[in-house]
């Protein structure tokens, strides 16, 4: 009955009556986001009907009506495809001042038109191939990063900016080609990279470190959204950039690494609104190639290196466990460089980790962030090894149990979810140098045994990547109760009495070979399967372990 009455009115009224009926039927449907089937041809019809209205000469007001039913008719995929014409596309263009003869935004009047417009784009290039395919013959990147530079130094138009942007998003995520075309034809990195600047209203006190006003205010709401969707964005153009080939790019990946330093280390809003804009940092940072990522860290500024500071290399020995920075502006430092960033990556580790859900997508970037930047840069490794795992001096309770980071990193090192439990295991293995016998010491052998099977170290050793030298960081605590520690459960553990003591003789070949008699029943049903490893300290199957060392031994006496 609704889409009836508009329809009429939208074909036979003048513009004040059509405004007034769309406004009364966008102020009822506003929440709508299913619709009925038996009213779709009548929707058709009406957003046909509101094209044919947005050619004519009407207000800015009866504009913006006509848009906000047209956004909302397009959550209807069906109701789509009649209407996504390259006429009626390239009217949404006008509108959004997206076509090249549209050289200036000086109308404030015509800000709210823009903004509609441009959701009308977002809604119908996500819902409808048609308007996707006719997107790339538009060239609507071009046109979308020409309107981004006519106001990305404009904080009072920061709704264009923000719906612009998410279209790009949407684009470059349907689209790999524009991706590409983003990357190198547009210019997308640096000028995204600007728009965050922007955004942040960042200072630059040297080539890749920015000044933070600690006792300044919270983004605006318009300003964190605004740099979500160009985090966003930046991902999608990013998202293959593993590898830097050019010192140009090198340079640009290095200002964007500066600039999301600068993004984790100022707040949003709300809480929500933090956590929000960090995690799409945290994304877009595993894209830089990690050899960028060391400007996360930098020297300590004059103020930094104030009396009143305590760096972490230079807390007492008997205070290595606790491991908090003393500073008069709550900065971490260790090592002579600022860790501020480093820590705010641990903390949001950690938060994802106390939520106990969405592992996969919530905790695994972050967690692989820091897992490549402490393999590839030392300082930071050093730091979080002092946060995570500080010397032992407490080993009666098992690794897993407690409520400190490193209990919490074990428990999921036996996950269900596979990706969890490997990339938390290989967090805690590359801070411990990959060296098999200080990754135990931490974790106990149960908890580490899936990503030594996997790596082939079930016997020992170390990883394939190189580090310096290691230093003996065992407290006293630890070196007195290391031979009665359970080397399986990595905990200290009261002597038990050995149950074969009281037994004669007879009695122990008899149970040991009961027990042989047992596993080969086992082994014979196919319900347990005897395993071995190969020399190069992989598991397989047990003779073909022992036919692999028949070999080895073979060849050695041929030789001698």
């Amino acid at each position: 009955m609704d889409e009836e009455r508009a329809l009429y009115i939208v074909r036979a009224g003048e513009a004040g009556a059509i405004e007034r009926v769309l406004r009364d039927y966008s102020d009822k449907h506003r929440a709508t986001f299913k619709f009925e089937s038996t009213d779709e041809d009548k929707r058709k019809k009406l957003c046909e009907g509101i094209f044919k209205v947005l050619l004519k000469d009407i207000p800015t007001t009866c504009q913006v009506s006509c848009l906000e039913v047209l956004r909302i008719l397009s959550r209807d995929k069906k109701v789509l495809v009649p209407v996504t014409t390259k006429e009626n596309m390239q009217i949404l263009l006008r509108l959004a001042k997206l076509n090249e003869s549209d050289d200036s935004l000086e109308k404030v009047s015509e800000f709210p038109v823009i903004v509609e417009s441009l959701k009308c784009l977002c809604n119908i290039v996500f819902n409808s191939q048609m308007a996707q395919q006719l997107s790339l013959e538009l060239n609507l990147a071009a046109k979308l990063c020409n309107l981004l530079r006519k106001c990305k130094d404009r904080k009072f138009i920061n709704d264009i900016k923000c719906f612009d942007l998410r279209l790009l998003f949407v684009l470059s995520l349907l689209h790999t080609d524009i991706r590409s075309q983003l990357r190198y034809e547009l210019q997308g990195l640096p000028l995204l990279t600007q728009i965050l600047e922007s955004a942040f209203s960042i200072k630059w006190t040297d080539e890749y470190e920015s000044a933070i006003d600690r006792n300044g205010p919270p983004l605006s709401p318009q300003e964190t959204d605004c740099a979500i969707e160009a985090l966003k964005a930046l991902f999608n153009v990013t998202v293959d950039s593993w590898k830097v080939h050019k010192e140009g790019d090198s340079h640009q990946f290095r200002v964007m690494a500066a600039v999301l330093r600068h993004c984790l280390l100022i707040v949003g809003p709300t809480e929500d609104k933090t956590e929000e804009l960090h995690s799409n940092a945290v994304n877009l940072l595993s894209n830089v190639p990690v050899s960028c990522l060391d400007v996360l860290i930098c020297p300590l500024t004059h103020e930094e290196t104030a009396p009143e500071a305590t760096m972490l290399d230079e807390l007492p020995s008997d205070k290595t466990a606790e491991k908090e920075t003393v500073l008069k502006n709550n900065t971490m430092v260790y090592n002579g460089m600022n860790m501020e960033a480093i820590h705010v990556l641990l903390s949001f580790m950690e938060k994802r980790i106390d939520k106990g859900s969405s592992y996969r997508e919530g905790l695994t970037p972050v967690l692989s962030l820091l897992t490549e930047c402490s393999r590839a840069h030392r300082n930071i490794r050093k730091f979080l090894k002092d946060q995570v795992l500080p010397p032992l001096r407490d080993v009666t309770n098992r690794p897993e149990v407690g409520s400190t980071v490193r209990n919490k990193l074990v428990r999921l090192m036996t996950h269900v979810d596979l990706g969890v439990k490997q990339i938390a295991a290989e967090f805690l293995f590359v801070l411990c140098k990959e060296r098999v016998d200080s990754l135990l010491k931490y974790t106990g052998y149960g908890n580490a045994a899936g990503l030594l099977a996997a790596r082939g170290l079930l016997a020992g050793g170390r990883g394939d990547n190189w580090y310096s030298e290691d230093e003996d960081t065992d407290t006293e605590e630890y070196k007195n109760a290391k031979p009665n520690i359970n080397l399986i459960t990595g905990h200290l553990e009261e002597p038990m009495p050995n149950p074969i003591d009281e037994m004669t003789e007879e009695q122990k070949e008899y149970e040991a070979m009961k027990l042989v008699n047992m596993l080969d029943k086992l082994s014979r049903e196919e319900l347990l399967k005897p395993m071995g490893l190969k020399p190069d300290g992989t598991i397989t199957p047990l003779e073909e372990a022992l036919n692999q060392y028949s070999v080895i031994e073979e060849t050695s006496s041929d030789t001698d």
